[in-house]
């Protein structure tokens, strides 16, 4: 039997609980491997077809990649012959493409996608389930939905030529509804998305603290003194003490030991394992933060020694920092890729909670709306994303030799935030000073995680010296 050239570590290793698992966490890829990975993908149309300005120069980077990565954050459908409907509850917006959109995005270099975001559901099961069919049919590998949890949690796989590649897909931000279950005696499973449940608690000041205590002890049903003495729950709300006011953030247990259970199952089958994250906490405010959930850094760090050799991050429409740990790229937030987010057909529901009337306002004025006030609450509107920030990222490509991480290129993009709203969210690169402004932020975020990005003719540059974790 002929010897796999770039075979590291198919004897199997004795883990910290005593059990045998087959294979290695090690990366187990052919020199010269390497990986694209960019954000969210919000796109309604085709784009190949037309030369966009810049536009060829991207697809260029997508192509020459082993694998190309995004998070598919629309669903892809013909509305005219389309047996479901616009849900009740959904992601924010109806998102929704046409058919051709599979091929072209395929056409584009993509041939991985996460699916698991709080859009999966938009067009609940029949929307999800003809997406899926669009890009199978596409030759395009997707993760993170299924018929029940054990589908939507599985790692789903793309051969190479340099190494067969494991993708793992969730989020912590979803629509209740639209979270897979298994089945549970005669009670079959639940198909959805592949869930990690948040319990988001509250952080404020501990004089603040003991005000809630108060206001908790007067509230019917409350006796004073019982409970927890360092969380106060209000109203649904659970509160804590501390130094900075803001969210802090503690996954569910039972949802982390699945998912690593299955990046380990992932790697056991796989060469190289992605795993990736749709996240916007901490929450919809005001100003989106740059900086990643309190939990996010050290859940990161889990799943890379569970097996994963890249871990990505989507969701708050910004960039966040980078780290590299052991070797491996951790991107906390790669922003938008494609935010060309002028959709039609848009449900009835959107309509009205823009104050908007079907009858006389048209699908694009509804947008507008959401893109400049933001998603809708009961005090108004919060979280506008018609600002120039959300329109810059970058599109990281990240090299191996020797099963190392040697070099990590990040090349900025900008979405044409300047652009009319047809014309909008078409990623082209940026020359020079721009470039330097948006890797310059991205440097700024990354320093908190030891990472040092060089700038070189405007481009970012991570650079890792054989045998270094960092």
């Amino acid at each position: 039997m002929e010897e796999n050239s770039h075979d590291n570590g198919s004897h199997p290793v004795r883990r910290a609980d005593g059990y045998d698992t087959v294979g290695s966490i090690e990366t187990n890829v052919a020199d010269g491997f390497t990986m694209v990975a960019v954000g969210d993908l919000i796109v309604s149309r085709p784009l190949t077809r037309y030369e966009h300005p810049g536009f060829g120069d991207v697809v260029k980077i997508l192509c020459d990649a082993d694998v190309t990565f995004g998070n598919m954050e629309t669903l892809i459908f013909d509305i005219r012959s389309f047996k479901g409907s616009p849900e009740a509850e959904y992601g924010g917006a109806y998102h929704i493409s046409i058919p051709e959109l599979g091929p072209d995005l395929k056409a584009m270099g993509f041939n991985l996608m996460s699916r698991a975001n709080n859009h999966t559901l938009d067009w609940g099961l029949e929307g999800m389930r003809e997406t899926s069919r669009i890009l199978d049919e596409s030759g395009i590998v997707h993760a993170g939905v299924g018929e029940n949890l054990a589908q939507a949690g599985a790692a789903r796989f793309l051969e190479t030529t340099r190494g067969r590649v494991a993708l793992l897909s969730f989020t912590s931000t979803f629509m209740p509804m639209s979270r897979a279950c298994g089945p549970a005696g005669e009670a079959p499973g639940r198909p959805g998305l592949n869930p990690l449940r948040l319990a988001e608690i509250i952080v404020v000041p501990p004089e603040m603290l003991k005000n809630l205590k108060q206001v908790r002890d007067a509230l019917p049903g409350y006796k004073s003194g019982h409970g927890d003495s360092a969380r106060v729950v209000v109203a649904g709300a659970t509160f804590k003490a501390g130094d900075k006011a803001g969210y802090s953030y503690e996954p569910d247990p039972g949802g982390v030991a699945d998912i690593l259970r299955n990046v380990r199952r992932g790697k056991q089958f796989s060469d190289f394992c992605i795993v990736t994250n749709h996240g916007h906490e901490p929450n919809w405010s005001e100003e989106v933060s740059q900086e990643p959930p309190d939990y996010e850094q050290s859940f990161a760090r889990r799943l890379i020694d569970a097996g994963a050799d890249a871990y990505v991050v989507h969701g708050p429409h910004l960039l966040r920092g980078i780290e590299i740990y052991k070797g491996r790229p951790i991107f906390y937030s790669l922003g938008n890729f494609f935010y060309d987010d002028l959709r039609t057909p848009v449900g009835a529901d959107m309509f009205a909670a823009y104050g908007k009337d079907p009858r006389r306002d048209t699908d694009a004025e509804v947008t507008v709306d959401e893109e400049t006030k933001g998603y809708p609450t009961a005090d108004g509107f919060v979280g506008a994303l018609a600002q120039p920030i959300f329109y810059e990222s970058i599109i990281t490509v990240s090299r191996f030799e020797q099963n190392q991480l040697a070099e990590l290129r990040l090349y900025p993009i900008e979405l044409g935030y300047s652009k009319r709203f047809a014309n909008r969210g078409i990623p082209q690169l940026v020359p020079g000073p721009q470039a330097n402004a948006i890797l310059e932020r991205l440097q700024k975020l990354s320093k908190p995680f030891g990472t040092e990005i060089a700038i070189e003719n405007h481009i970012g540059v991570i650079r890792l010296k054989p045998g270094s974790s960092l």
